[in-house]
């Protein structure tokens, strides 16, 4: 299964919960912003997770895959 490293801008992110309700990787903050659960930036596995970064309006979530090692 493929890795990808996600990171949500925390300045550019709006709250709308798209993410995290097509998602189960993110959740909101305590600002109501929505972050990858664990931490900022992590390494997400699965197919369909490059679809999260079309599902934020304002192109909040970036998504790259990660390097194998």
């Amino acid at each position: 299964m493929a890795k990808y490293k996600v990171k949500v801008d925390q300045e550019s992110c709006i709250g709308c919960g798209a993410c995290c309700a097509n998602f189960e990787f993110f959740e909101f903050n305590d600002d109501g912003v929505s972050t990858v659960k664990g931490k900022a930036e992590d390494i997400v596995e699965g197919e369909d997770i490059e679809e999260a970064a079309n599902v934020c309006p304002v192109d909040a979530i970036k998504v790259e895959k990660a390097e194998e090692k």
